[in-house]
């Protein structure tokens, strides 16, 4: 007879040891990470160089592998939680989503449809209606969480291709039909590459996508819009979806929703609003300008882990035409039939049928920080920002190159003894590369009408007015060397 252990879980009281130790080591984690340089100095293969290339065939101590990660992993890590992380849109996890996250992996729950886990269905539910509270939303957006933008807008795609029903594309398809026209999805020049990869997976094909030039403030112009759709149309192409961007990734510029909501209506084409960063500063009444019109919108995007504090990952879809949505994915199985139940089983408006118990995070972090508190700290960025931008425009070896709205600050620099455009541009790029390389702030570039543009992006929960000040200084240091 064999021992009940040998094929049992590790031990209770083990799992009660090494947890301690771990949640004691992330915290120590967070609490040093200012030591740690936000980069890493390594080259790819130094990490792998470093573990073992052949599975155990034995059983190793836990302890041993929380070792390695000091020793092995760290090195490697680029610190997303680090307060001078301010490329990208920095992604920061907080103490409570962290905790939330450890009870999600606890209970391992698939949410899959009600009865797989009604307290994770429900409190989903929850969660959506408090979004929708706090962002000011129409009632009749009905929500669902994903992991990332780039799956929410692919979802929104493929409702607004199932939005014209009488193409039958569910059950025919599109390949290999003489009677079904090409289809046009329309986006802003500065419209994030996930609508060219979402069109790309749901056979539209990149051609499909017509890029609407913007204006000087890198917003999309209506006027073009219109008349791009008119000639598509003369031409014998069929307009399937329109993305709008409210806080555009190289600038946070804000397309004008309400002016492209009205062509939409009026041309009866689905409107699709990405709002995966900018969305999440609706919580602020003041920044609420930015969905005027959203109301005329078919969905809308937000990602809480970008700007609200929340482990990655979790993203927002919200679509006042929830029985399209669930028209374009959901099917059923005698060994999984759902048909009769009269709650909501989020399967069946996703591609995915396993789902993650995503609604935790959020839950706690709102009933830590509050609403009060989440506000405080987004307003705080904001005016860290601004302040940001103000030091730029009062150097005369900086601009300012978008207008800052969030946190966003895109900017360059314009050496007093350069004046050729590729020479500005080649300074710019060897300063951030410098920047970089210190380990001591990390930030991302774009291009901007042929500029090659810096951006600062502050929106890390641990990111203060200090960290701003120490990053201007080392810019400008090493911008003078």
């Amino acid at each position: 007879m064999s021992n009940k252990n040998t094929f049992s879980d590790m031990p209770v009281d083990e799992f009660k040891k090494l947890g301690h130790q771990l949640v004691n080591w992330v915290a120590d984690y967070i609490d040093g990470i200012e030591t740690r340089p936000v980069l890493p100095d390594v080259v790819y293969g130094d990490i792998k160089k470093k573990l073992e290339d052949q599975p155990p065939f034995k059983s190793d101590k836990l302890k041993n592998i929380i070792s390695d990660i000091d020793e092995k992993i760290i090195p490697g890590i680029t610190h997303w939680n680090h307060p001078d992380f301010m490329a990208y849109f920095n992604s920061t996890s907080s103490g409570p989503g962290i905790l939330a996250d450890l009870l999600s992996s606890g209970f391992n729950a698939n949410v899959m449809a009600w009865h797989t886990c009604p307290s994770a269905t429900e409190l989903e539910e929850l969660m959506i209606g408090w979004y929708r509270e706090i962002f000011n939303l129409p009632e009749n957006f009905w929500g669902i969480v994903y992991d990332t933008a780039s799956v929410s807008s692919f979802h929104a795609i493929a409702a607004a291709r199932e939005y014209l029903s009488d193409l039958e594309i569910r059950k025919k398809g599109m390949a290999g039909r003489n009677d079904l026209p090409p289809l046009r999805i329309y986006a802003s020049e500065h419209a994030h590459l996930s609508i060219s990869k979402a069109a790309i997976a749901l056979g539209f094909g990149i051609e499909a996508i017509r890029k609407i030039p913007s204006d000087d403030k890198f917003r999309m112009i209506p006027a073009v819009l219109k008349e791009a759709i008119e000639e598509d149309k003369k031409n014998g192409l069929l307009p399937c979806c329109i993305v709008a961007t409210v806080g555009t990734t190289s600038t946070t510029s804000v397309d004008p929703v309400d002016d492209i909501s009205t062509i939409c209506n009026r041309e009866n084409i689905w409107l699709h609003i990405d709002a995966a960063y900018a969305g999440n500063a609706a919580i602020l009444p003041e920044k609420r300008w930015m969905f005027k019109g959203i109301e005329k919108a078919n969905s809308l995007v937000v990602n809480p882990h970008k700007w609200m504090f929340t482990p990655f990952d979790f993203s927002l879809l919200f679509t006042k035409n929830p029985g399209i949505l669930k028209r374009a994915f959901s099917l059923s199985a005698e060994y999984f039939d759902t048909s009769k139940d009269v709650a909501v089983n989020y399967m069946d408006y996703s591609i995915q049928q396993g789902r993650r118990f995503r609604a935790l995070k959020p839950w706690f972090i709102m009933r830590y920080f509050g609403v009060e508190g989440l506000q405080n700290r987004i307003r705080e960025h904001i005016h860290l920002a601004k302040m940001f931008s103000e030091w730029i425009e009062s150097s005369d070896d900086f601009e300012v190159s978008a207008p800052v709205d969030f946190g966003v600050v895109c900017f360059r620099a314009i050496p007093q003894n350069i004046t050729d455009v590729d020479e500005i541009n080649s300074f710019n790029e060897r300063l951030i590369n410098k920047i970089n390389k210190t380990g001591k702030l990390f930030l991302s570039h774009t291009n901007l009408n042929g500029k090659f543009i810096l951006r600062i992006c502050i929106s890390g929960l641990r990111t203060q007015e200090e960290h701003v000040k120490k990053a201007w200084k080392l810019i400008n240091e090493l911008s003078k060397e």
